[in-house]
């Protein structure tokens, strides 16, 4: 197919697609889907290896936002039955990483709900990242904590934070439709704070929120613009209680494809498959692994996720390795400059250590919220376990196929990881 080879040709030389190719990826049908994967795994491969980064969630401050973002559970004026505690002790953050790192995590994502964090947060967010690097030397640490006022990002950056998180979600077009109590261009301006201040730029979208092929894409080239290292791509969980409980648009070869459409447009980045991707994705998982590089272990923000050890059978049995600590996520073009922004060296773009080259080798490559959104939570989390029918009936609310979460950090029950 002309436009796969045309397509792998432009990632291998780290070329944007034009929109019309992009959208044309979307439009494919279902007999196309393997080809769509296979050719965007060589764009991941030549990259990536067969590397697969976890990363962990630890959900600091829970409910309460004031943020009336759509697609949250913890939103301002949610009914959905979550979990809802302030601030965990540094101590107790700690602990809940010590459960990822022990699983495999090689990032943990520090999370609190809220419009933007105080000084005096950040001073909090502080202990608790000195805390989990005490316990933890290697680990990296992004921090998710909403709207950023300026100086925020460097005293985040002094206190031992590696990247932060804030995602664009959806296009700026469509924006207006799901968040009225803060804007797109907020949150353009926390991405470029978090940017200019040295620490790595994670920011993602979701899907599913009733958005068109050309949300999608707008939103895609939108991340590429903002030079994010970290690209989260999140399905939407429609949680009940919350304004888009009806919306089921998704299906696993939508997602697929819209995975397919992120790796091209943004092929020398971590494309995180992040929130959904248990109940949307369902046995076609694995197939994933393929055009991602990045995926969450374990529960996520307010919602269970699949239990810790499934996603590690899940990597070694499509034949993917996880990543070690010692190894840098970004290919070696994109750690050098990164370190030589910041007038660092290894370590200073979120890696464990960037002056390693980031690309595989050569036989490798052959071979192989509301403002709380972190990565792959969106402040809607992905559900657990629980089989799910091949499509959910449009305008139904579907309230067994999302678990909220009841253990982990926030309660006295072992975390799942």
């Amino acid at each position: 197919m002309d436009l796969l080879n045309t397509l792998v040709d432009k990632g291998l030389r780290r070329e944007l697609p034009t929109r019309e190719e992009a959208l044309a990826v979307l439009a494919t049908s279902d007999d196309e889907l393997l080809d769509v994967v296979a050719a965007a795994g060589k764009v991941r491969r030549q990259w990536f290896g067969r590397r697969v980064k976890l990363n962990y969630l630890v959900n600091l401050k829970s409910g309460l936002c004031p943020e009336d973002c759509s697609y949250c559970s913890q939103r301002l004026g949610s009914t959905a039955g979550i979990l809802k505690y302030t601030w965990l002790k540094p101590e107790e953050a700690s602990q809940a990483a010590a459960a990822g790192v022990a699983g495999g995590a090689k990032r943990v994502c520090l999370v609190a709900s809220g419009r933007g964090p105080t000084d005096r947060d950040v001073d909090r967010v502080g202990r608790t990242i000195a805390a989990i690097k005490e316990q933890n030397e290697d680990v990296e640490v992004c921090a998710c904590l909403g709207l950023l006022s300026d100086g925020q990002a460097e005293r985040l950056r002094d206190a031992g934070a590696d990247a932060y998180n804030h995602n664009l979600n959806t296009s700026e077009a469509t924006y207006g439709q799901i968040t009225k109590t803060h804007t797109y261009a907020d949150r353009v301006d926390t991405v470029q704070k978090a940017h200019g201040a040295g620490l790595s730029a994670c920011s993602g979208l979701i899907a599913g929120m009733g958005e068109s092929d050309e949300d999608l894409v707008d939103v895609v080239f939108s991340l590429r613009e903002l030079d994010a290292d970290s690209v989260p791509v999140n399905f939407l969980i429609p949680f009940e209680g919350t304004p888009l409980a009806k919306e089921w648009n998704l299906t696993p070869q939508r997602c697929l494809r819209i995975l397919a459409m992120a790796r091209f447009v943004c092929p020398d980045v971590e494309v995180r498959l992040a929130g959904g991707r248990e109940v949307h994705l369902r046995s076609m998982q694995p197939l994933a692994l393929h055009v991602v590089n990045s995926i969450f272990l374990g529960d996520y923000l307010t919602s269970e996720g699949q239990a810790g050890q499934a996603d590690l059978d899940m990597i070694a049995d499509a034949g993917f390795e996880v990543e070690g600590a010692g190894t840098s996520t970004l290919p070696a073009h994109r750690s050098e400059v990164a370190a030589a922004a910041t007038g660092g060296g290894c370590g200073s773009n979120g890696g464990a250590s960037l002056c390693g080259s980031g690309a595989p080798a050569e036989g490798d490559a052959q071979a192989a919220g509301c403002g709380t959104a972190c990565g792959g939570c969106s402040g809607h989390a992905p559900a657990a376990e629980t089989p799910a029918p091949v499509q959910a009936e449009a305008g139904g609310v579907r309230p067994e196929l999302v678990a909220v979460r009841r253990r982990g950090a926030g309660t006295d029950i072992a975390p799942n990881a």
